[in-house]
């Protein structure tokens, strides 16, 4: 009985790890920029860290736009030198700081030149509203019509 019980769940772990691929970079690269912009939702609302990142420049991320690296660099270094000490031991702080120190090596080192960039409108990554800019082609085509 307990050789059947134990062939059984060793079946279907097999099954599981079997079906289940590894992540791609750009899987990576989107699911950590997800639970980076999460996190900061969170660390706005919560009491203890919501006055260490008032000083926090505004960030929506989004990984087809070309200024994200810089954007990230920018970050980084404001998470890095919070004005006080105790906004830099926050563990909530400290862990927004390793996400966003990991995409920006995964981005830069692991994806590099696997990701494509759709858009060049670094304001977008400041206030979230990305404006769509139209090709010359395209925007002849719109006058002309």
């Amino acid at each position: 009985m307990k050789f059947s019980v134990v062939a059984l769940a060793f079946f279907f772990n097999f099954l599981w790890t079997a079906n289940s691929a590894p992540p791609t970079c750009y899987s990576r690269v989107l699911g950590l920029s997800k639970e980076i912009m999460e996190m900061l939702e969170k660390l706005h609302q919560y009491q203890r860290t919501k006055s260490c990142v008032e000083v926090l420049p505004k960030m929506y991320l989004d990984v087809h736009n070309s200024c994200v690296m810089s954007k990230l660099r920018d970050f980084l270094y404001a998470v890095e030198n919070l004005p006080t000490q105790y906004c830099r031991e926050r563990p909530r702080i400290i862990l927004l700081k390793r996400k966003v120190r990991n995409l920006y090596v995964i981005i830069n080192r692991v994806c590099y030149r696997d990701l494509v960039f759709f858009s060049d409108d670094c304001e977008a990554l400041d206030n979230g509203q990305s404006s769509p800019r139209y090709g010359e082609d395209t925007l002849q085509l719109l006058q002309e019509t």
